[in-house]
């Protein structure tokens, strides 16, 4: 532990508990009042907005200036809290942590420094003096604080974590100044009904303490310490597992970002696209063709359907087995490769290395990010819902592990089966069909504009009441002259 750069000062009462929470903020209110009295500054804290606006309007009533810190007025936040030691000054902070100043007992010069220094209408003799005197009204502003005193931390409820409110003590008796601190609880604190409050409310009844006493003793400051500690390990328990959690997908996402850059960097896909072809295809035949199956098991038109749906792949296989009875598996996969390899050299050939090249690592990005994105939903999915394992004595962490994994090698099919799909399906036209296909549709386009605009001269001299130039046998105005 690092010692203070000087002796802790600072007077840290021991705890008062309350029976109600109404009886504990009358209380600080007495408390405040009483710092008021004798100018000593006030900094309350709260753990909650709620609790500070009720403690604001408990103020209101007895008619006691303050100041309220409540993340509602951020842009106000450092120059009232650099402000809280002025004499008499009562500051109300919810979560009080550092706020990134120091609270300076009789207040903070500064401001009024720099606005004399920044004051072009003075010279540097006038404002010599002016700062003098700024500083001589802060000495005796402040020897009235450190006389009060020092800053009073009043604490109105206990947080479930000890550093938190250590933060709120530590803001008194900063640099040797003195100062004190003081926490009020009640039996309706959320830390105490779960930890002390049957033990305590049963000391009170015995003791038959009448309303608004409160009870202060050590060993109730070590009990309170004691839940706190309780409620850290457990707070560090979920800390811990959900970190545990979380490395499932970050082990997994390494993978799929080594993939998609490999795709990046990649001059050429060919060989990859190859690989993961063949081996769809492959599991494709073992699916209807499983090895070591006898051939009833088998399910030929099926798997030639499917080959020709998927990948558009149309092979033969119930022919081959027919001119060779005893052809086997492997040879089927051998043979619907390489018909799958024959295709798609011809793609390569029409469309040109490079330009295919683009579309494959442009395809694969899209598929491989479309199916990470679902398999994230699926994880989310499979973790909100794993802890209730434990009801049938499974370790939740160990069954995430093993169903995450199995997840994650069905994305990887997936991805392979896609890319494979979508690479097999894509018609490649070369420039010639293309251009003869686009003035075709060109022509098309052309002669329905042409038509379009015949029909509509010859419809603007037919009257609404005679018959439609359509044929249809109708008026015009309840065929093609019709109001929509």
């Amino acid at each position: 532990m690092i010692p203070p750069h000087l002796p802790t000062v600072r007077k840290d009462k021991i705890d008062k508990i309350y029976r109600t929470s109404e009886e504990r903020y009358l209380a600080v209110l007495e408390d405040i009042k009483e710092c008021a009295k004798k100018s000593q500054p006030v900094l309350v804290g709260t753990t909650s907005i709620e609790n500070s606006e009720l403690i604001s309007k408990l103020l209101n009533k007895a008619k006691l200036n303050h100041q309220v810190l409540n993340a509602k007025q951020h842009e106000k936040e450092a120059n009232i809290i650099v402000q809280a030691g002025q004499p008499s000054m009562i500051t109300i902070a919810t979560n009080m942590a550092g706020r990134g100043t120091d609270i300076v007992l009789g207040g903070n010069i500064e401001p009024e420094i720099e606005q004399v220094t920044n004051n072009s209408k003075l010279n540097q003799a006038q404002q010599d003096k002016k700062i003098k005197e700024i500083k001589a009204k802060w000495d005796d502003l402040h020897k009235k604080v450190l006389d009060a005193g020092g800053l009073h931390i009043i604490g109105t409820e206990r947080h479930e974590s000890r550093r938190v409110d250590n933060q709120l003590r530590g803001r008194s008796g900063r640099q040797g100044d003195p100062g004190s601190s003081s926490f009020y609880l009640s039996l309706e604190d959320s830390l105490l009904r779960i930890f002390a409050s049957d033990r305590v409310s049963s000391i009170m009844e015995k003791l038959k303490m009448p309303k608004g006493e409160a009870i202060e003793h050590p060993w109730v400051n070590k009990s309170i310490e004691g839940a706190q500690r309780k409620v850290e390990a457990r707070n560090f328990d979920i800390r811990k597992q959900l970190l545990e959690f979380d490395d499932v997908p970050s082990n997994q996402r390494k993978v799929i970002y080594e993939q998609r850059n490999d795709i990046l960097d990649s001059a050429s896909m060919k060989d990859t696209v190859s690989r993961i072809r063949e081996d769809v295809i492959t599991q494709t035949i073992y699916d209807y063709m499983p090895p070591e199956s006898i051939e009833e098991q088998w399910d030929l038109p099926a798997l030639e359907s499917k080959l020709q749906g998927e990948y558009n792949l149309k092979v033969d296989i119930k022919g081959w087995f027919k001119k060779e009875p005893n052809l086997a598996i492997e040879e089927v996969v051998k043979r619907t490769n390489e018909t799958a390899n024959k295709i798609y050299a011809e793609k390569e050939k029409l469309a040109g290395a490079e330009a295919l090249h683009h579309f494959e690592r442009s395809a694969m990005l899209q598929i491989i990010d479309h199916q990470w994105r679902s398999h994230l939903s699926s994880l989310d999915q499979l973790r909100q819902g794993i802890g209730l394992r434990a009801y049938g004595q499974k370790d939740p962490k160990q069954e995430f592990k093993k169903e995450a994994f199995a997840l994650f090698e069905a994305l990887l099919e997936s991805i392979k089966y896609e890319s494979t799909r979508v690479l097999m399906l894509v018609q490649v036209k070369n420039e010639k069909d293309a251009s003869a296909i686009d003035k075709k549709n060109s022509e098309q386009v052309k002669n329905a504009q042409e038509k379009e605009q015949k029909n509509d001269q010859q419809f603007k001299k037919v009257g609404r009441n005679e018959p439609c130039p359509c044929g249809s046998g109708k008026k015009y105005k309840h065929c093609c002259g019709a109001l929509k």
